[in-house]
């Protein structure tokens, strides 16, 4: 695929600035501009011709990419051939004017995108502006905005102001029967949604009634036992089995035991304290006696590194802003370095320096599942195993709920009742399947 050349890139990336496109559809845009330069090149057409939009559309409509994606290519496209009229194209005209209509069953396309995307971006940065100031979580920002996207695809040409409760519900039916989402998705895109026309649209939700719910299924999580868990640890290479041992042997999410840092460790206490789980919660666990002296030595691999850091000038380890602000020298510290650092240095381009992240929630989850396959398992191993399977045990060994509800962070008891169906009863225990009764003397 072909470079865009860096003065078009340049009017380019101008134009989408002056008409507000949002900074993080940029890629997007400039992706559809390397493509519809691509065909212009493939099939040597002129990429200025009135003609040229219309085929590079219909090609993509071929190819079947989605309405929502056709209509997006279409108004980047429009906008690279508006940035050369501004630049003074001779063929600006007949280009300008053919770009505007580039979706035939969808009348004034071109100029209706522009003004639509212009203020979806606006309604996107809003989004994103309103969640970053409650300090909700980078995962809550990234589903919210997905939804809130996934609606404009939804929605068309249709700008955020003018949306309604209808059309909320018209896109959550379609998303349970079209998609066929989970419920937990389904409930996931409401709220999201809700909070977008509450925060950002300014405008009463209103209620939302026969709407096609997807139906939420009875869930029982899959619990290990103690010797698979063994199996499952033994088979993990360093440092991936002290991720797993402190999964299991303190209730951790993966998130919160990648995020930990140096300081969060009370070795003479024995407990480990949890900071920003979960909603924002903290908590403190016991640490496990048996990994003390591995938690020990690898303090020891992370003092080796951060020195070796220093000496060779880095920038520490990556804070939140605000944090960093209120302490600067933070991050060179060694009480805030990861337990679980990252093999590479990350750039940061806008300071031009090099950081130290930890590791990566896939690499871990990849090799929990290859360790699971080479213990030959019939259960689905996953990092959120490890939790399921100490809330189990210790239910098991009678532990009460609520101090099990403490250690893994709930808010409420009613979550913990999962865990209850991980249990037989007794009366299942002592029942026989029919299978197994002794047959009947026929004599």
């Amino acid at each position: 695929m072909r470079d865009i050349h860096p003065d078009l890139l340049t009017v380019f990336l101008a134009t989408l600035k002056e008409r507000g496109v949002e900074p993080a559809l940029h890629t997007s845009y400039r992706k559809w501009l390397r493509y519809y330069l691509d065909f212009c090149s493939k099939y040597a057409l002129q990429n200025t011709s009135p003609d040229t939009p219309t085929r590079f559309l219909d090609k993509l409509r071929q190819k079947r990419q989605a309405e929502w994606q056709v209509r997006q290519a279409a108004h980047a496209v429009s906008l690279h051939l508006d940035g050369i009229r501004n630049a003074g194209d001779p063929q600006k005209e007949a280009a300008t004017k053919k770009a505007a209509e580039t979706c035939p069953e969808r009348p004034g396309v071109g100029e209706a995108i522009g003004q639509s995307f212009g203020k979806w971006a606006r309604a996107h940065a809003d989004l994103v502006a309103v969640i970053k100031t409650r300090h909700y979580s980078p995962k809550t920002l990234k589903s919210y905005v997905h939804w809130a996207r996934k609606l404009q695809g939804f929605a068309g040409d249709q700008e955020p102001s003018a949306l309604t409760t209808e059309d909320v519900k018209k896109f959550l039916t379609y998303l349970a029967v079209e998609c066929g989402v989970s419920a937990s998705s389904q409930n996931q895109a409401f709220n999201a949604l809700l909070f977008f026309f509450r925060n950002v649209l300014q405008k009463e939700f209103g209620e939302i009634r026969d709407v096609v719910r997807a139906k939420r299924r009875p869930y029982i999580p899959v619990v290990l036992s103690r010797q698979e868990v063994d199996a499952v640890i033994r088979r993990l290479q360093p440092p991936y089995d002290l991720v797993a041992k402190l999964l299991y042997g303190c209730g951790l999410r993966l998130f919160e035991c990648l995020k930990l840092r140096v300081q969060n460790f009370n070795f003479n206490a024995g407990v480990l304290t949890v900071h920003d789980g979960k909603g924002k919660k903290d908590r403190t666990v016991p640490l496990p006696r048996s990994i003390l002296p591995e938690l020990e030595a690898q303090m020891g691999r992370v003092r080796l590194l951060h020195e070796r850091d220093m000496r060779a000038g880095y920038a520490g380890v990556f804070l939140e802003s605000l944090l960093e602000k209120q302490y600067k020298n933070a991050p060179r510290d060694f009480v805030w370095q990861w337990l679980f650092p990252a093999k590479t240095l990350t750039f940061v381009r806008q300071s031009q320096e090099r950081r130290r992240y930890h590791l990566h929630e896939r690499h871990v989850q990849k090799a929990i599942k290859e360790a699971g396959g080479r213990a030959r398992l019939t259960k689905r191993v996953s990092s959120h195993t490890f939790r399921h399977s100490f809330a189990t045990h210790l239910l098991r060994a009678n532990y009460d709920i609520r101090t099990i509800q403490g250690l893994l962070g709930h808010s409420d008891v009613k979550t913990m009742m999962v865990y209850t169906h991980t249990i037989p009863s007794r009366t299942l225990m002592e029942a026989m399947s029919p299978l197994d009764f002794p047959l009947p003397d026929m004599s």
